[in-house]
């Protein structure tokens, strides 16, 4: 075998990147644009020592499970990386891979496993369901304005004229910029150019909209004033229009957004509701991009919760407290523990604007604070004046702990922390099964017992799976029984 070779291979599998899993004369191929049940000739790209990637050259028997995407660039942008399998197969394999990372990441038996997993919960309608755009803005060859996304692994901005998972929004927007093709456009390998990236968020229930424009610029100058003054006329027009910031992010690196914002036009955010919580979302919020779904997994995070009014709780990784204030409703108490300021504050801000009261947010790394909280003994006042200091006991040894980390799980210190705060309950809310099921691991293997799994289809099309689960204190049932 070596590159460029052509072979018939059959794909049996898929990898946690969407590629096609085969084998051919005791090598293990992957294979961008294969599902399962393929047949194709494929072609040799790259060898390893045991493994290789290849290209579909021509598919020979399509699988029973092949369906023909409804954008014409999926494949190409790095966003929907399984459109051409039909959606119910989607759904199985999902479920399967969380599954599949319980098994064997996890250690739980099959058995086990079948008898705690639920089925995945996905969408009626898997289209149309994004809050939040992220366009890269670019140049052609011919030298036209460019807005899509980027390839997989690359900056390469592929032009979109609809996504297909993106509000209609979007595109009345993107007419808007593109229509103005004098704009100074950024160029990555030069580091000149003004316009970066256009940020566009919209309330699913609210309809409000926000623009944000991320400029390569350290402040307002005369470029930016006038970029801004070109195309907040027409921005403006755009219905549902309520905010319109512009982000200076000057860095040559790849983050996005950059350290400062500041609003040319309307409101610093906008409004969006998750069932009757009310939530200002500003440019560099955290805040779920598919709100039809973020409210079936929260409401099952309130039922694993199983909060009568009574329990303390603690809300591991809060972002702009969502999760948290969900809870508050039913709680006694809950902390909120985040990283990044400005999400703490539009936490305590939510709180307010919902007059929640029995809710404080603590600015951190969960993995630093909750280890120190609990070390002195509660002794380290909670920052927020709503809430009575006699609470220390309960605070220390909450009836209910949330966690919502990001993809890499949560730090080995903050699941210490947590097995020692001995909470009755645990919802633990994952991205990543592979790094839930390590957790998950650890957590049965100092006192808990897993009880319910369910998997939600947060990301249609794509290989990502959100995944609800409870597990309990193994004394509790033993005393229950």
């Amino acid at each position: 075998m070596k590159k460029n070779d052509e072979f018939e291979l059959t794909i049996e599998d898929l990898s946690v990147e969407g590629e096609g899993i085969g084998h051919f004369d005791g090598m293990t191929f992957f294979v961008k644009d294969a599902i399962p049940g393929d047949v194709i000739l494929a072609r040799c790209t790259k060898l390893k020592k045991r493994y290789g990637f290849a290209r579909v050259q021509k598919v020979i028997t399509p699988s029973p499970h092949r369906t023909e995407p409804i954008c014409h660039v999926a494949g190409k942008c790095g966003g929907c990386r399984i459109m051409h399998m039909d959606y119910e197969e989607q759904l199985r394999v999902k479920q399967r891979m969380v599954r599949e990372k319980l098994i064997r990441l996890g250690g739980f038996s099959e058995e086990e496993t079948d008898r705690i997993l639920k089925p995945i919960v996905g969408m009626e309608k898997p289209y149309h369901f994004r809050n939040k755009a992220q366009y890269p803005v670019a140049r052609s060859k011919d030298g036209q304005v460019m807005m899509g996304f980027y390839a997989p692994h690359s900056h390469r901005v592929v032009e979109s004229e609809t996504c297909y998972l993106g509000d209609g929004v979007n595109e009345k927007i993107r007419s808007v910029i593109k229509a103005h093709p004098e704009i100074s456009v950024y160029d990555e390998e030069t580091h000149r150019g003004l316009l970066r990236h256009v940020l566009i968020r919209r309330g699913y229930h609210t309809g409000e909209v926000m623009v944000c424009l991320v400029v390569n610029a350290t402040d307002e100058s005369a470029s930016v004033t006038t970029l801004t003054e070109t195309l907040l006329p027409e921005l403006i027009k755009v219905e549902g229009m309520r905010s319109i910031v512009v982000n200076f992010n000057p860095s040559e690196g790849n983050v996005i957004l950059g350290q400062k914002t500041k609003t040319l036009w309307g409101e610093d955010m906008i409004r969006d509701r998750i069932g009757k919580i009310t939530f200002m979302i500003s440019a560099p919020s955290f805040y779920q991009v598919n709100s039809v779904m973020t409210e079936k997994l929260y409401a099952k995070a309130l039922e694993y919760a199983a909060l009568t009014g009574r329990e303390t709780v603690w809300d591991l990784y809060c972002g702009i407290g969502t999760i948290s204030l969900f809870l508050a409703q039913k709680a006694k108490h809950v902390y909120g523990v985040e990283v990044v300021p400005e999400a703490v504050e539009d936490a305590k801000k939510n709180a307010r604007l919902n007059g929640i009261e029995n809710a404080a947010f603590l600015l951190g790394k969960a993995e630093e604070v909750l280890p120190a909280f609990y070390a002195a003994g509660g002794s380290t006042a909670i920052p927020d004046a709503t809430l009575p200091a006699e609470n220390t006991a309960e605070s220390l040894h909450p009836d209910v702990i949330v966690v919502d980390p990001p993809r890499k799980g949560c730090d080995e210190a903050c699941l210490q922390t947590m097995v020692a705060m001995s909470p009755a309950r645990i919802v633990y809310v994952s991205c990543d099964p592979a790094t839930l099921a390590r957790d998950l691991k650890y957590l049965c293997a100092n006192g808990y017992e897993l009880k319910e799994a369910t998997p939600y289809d947060q990301f249609c099309h794509s290989m990502h799976v959100e995944s609800c689960v409870l597990l309990e204190r193994v004394s509790n049932r033993k005393a229950d029984s």
